[in-house]
């Protein structure tokens, strides 16, 4: 009996589970998909040379323009908020696009967030500042770039290259409607998008589990 219980837990309740959050469209359950098929990152370089892109993975996509001090506060608002967070679950990152030519000011930032604990999981992308708008076309967002290809919001990118945000009902049946997070308002970033940052990690961990089972991940939810 104890046997199957645990079976029960472990196979069927998960999958169930599943079923119920890809049914019930609810921002406490699901974050709804604003901008379908964005484009990929554009060719650029990071500080370590390593490749990043946003396919595969769920990602916190920002623009941090040419002014890197303009915008400390901000990252470290996100690092506190956010990425202290959620750092090491599989297949997160933050990805931050800079113009070519900050690589200076972006490396003495990341020296600083490093004092601060694990940043494996920042992504800073080098590349040519049209690249960055052309790219941020490709959002469909209102909030825009600012003349040096950057501003204070950030946006979740799901592993299909599809922007999430909030759009329909909230809790109280209000009308609602966010496809980024200001990240000079702390209140938005800690009662809003923590939750949607959670919501499509439990979401992606929900589809794992259905398709392959339960397995330890870096983390769980």
């Amino acid at each position: 009996m104890n046997r199957k219980l645990v079976l029960f837990g472990l196979l069927i309740l998960p999958l169930l589970l599943y079923v119920y959050f890809s049914m019930v469209k609810h921002n406490s359950l699901f974050l709804p998909v604003i901008t379908k098929n964005i484009n990929e990152l554009p060719e650029g370089k990071t500080l370590d040379g390593k490749p990043v892109q946003l396919t595969g993975k769920i990602s916190v996509v920002g623009f941090l323009g040419n002014d890197i001090n303009k915008r400390k506060e901000a990252i470290f608002n996100l690092n506190q908020k956010i990425n202290s967070k959620y750092k090491g679950f599989t297949d997160f990152q933050m990805v931050m696009l800079v113009p070519d030519g900050d690589q200076q000011a972006v490396a003495a930032l990341q020296e600083s967030l490093r004092r601060m604990g694990d940043i494996s999981d920042w992504r800073f992308l080098f590349a040519k500042p049209e690249d960055i708008k052309k790219f941020y076309t490709s959002f469909k967002v209102a909030e825009p770039l600012d003349a040096n290809a950057g501003n204070d919001y950030v946006f979740i990118v799901d592993k299909e290259r599809g922007l999430r945000g909030r759009q329909g009902k909230d809790k109280k049946g209000k009308t609602e409607y966010k496809d980024g997070y200001n990240t000079f308002i702390v209140s938005d970033l800690h009662n809003e998008m923590t939750d949607d940052v959670k919501i499509i990690l439990r979401e992606y961990r929900l589809e794992l589990k259905r398709h392959n089972g339960p397995q330890r991940t870096k983390r769980e939810i």
